[in-house]
């Protein structure tokens, strides 16, 4: 069990709050190693580090380590997020994800937004975050900074990104009210 001692130690030197961290891992590696994995997740949770499942939907789906391990949250994968907002099929799949995440008090992230009909059939689900092209490409983090604050004088950055969203739809003529994602 390295792996919280290995993450333990540079969060403790450089005086970092634990809860800051989240980990993700896949369910392939979660079903891949039952007991190792509830073994060092506990430990990581012990830390005060939060776990995200990656990937949900795609690996060796299994109810029971969502009910056994501690997990804060779940990542919807992207071949069920994009095709959301035409396939009715996929659409079920989103918001019955986003009701059990919840239901068993965790966050839903959805991974591979790209387009402002995803964006807006998630909000309506009620789903918590959203990752995607459509909201940001990768970057560098000394970019990163700039980004979440730029044109928003004044704001912190945790709100730039819903005030940038409201501005989007307010100047595409749509009223709708910020999310906090």
């Amino acid at each position: 069990m390295q792996l919280p001692g290995q993450i333990d130690l540079p969060l403790r030197s450089l005086d970092l709050p634990a809860n800051l961290l989240e980990l993700e891992i896949t369910e392939t590696v979660l079903m891949a190693d039952p007991a190792r994995a509830h073994q060092v997740l506990y430990a990581l949770r012990a830390l005060g580090i939060r776990i995200a499942v990656d990937d949900y939907g795609t690996g060796y789906s299994s109810l029971s380590y969502l009910q056994d391990l501690p997990v804060d949250d779940l990542k919807l994968d992207r071949s069920f997020v994009m095709r959301s907002a035409d396939d009715p099929r996929s659409a079920a799949i989103v918001s019955s994800t986003v009701g059990l995440a919840h239901a068993l008090q965790m966050r839903i992230i959805a991974e591979g937004v790209e387009t402002e009909a995803v964006l807006d059939q998630l909000t309506a689900t009620g789903c918590d975050l959203a990752q995607g092209y459509h909201l940001a490409r990768p970057q560098p983090a000394n970019q990163l900074t700039a980004w979440l604050t730029r044109d928003l004088p004044g704001q912190p950055a945790s709100a730039a990104l819903p005030a940038r969203r409201a501005e989007r739809r307010a100047t595409a003529g749509q009223a709708y009210p910020p999310t906090p994602w």
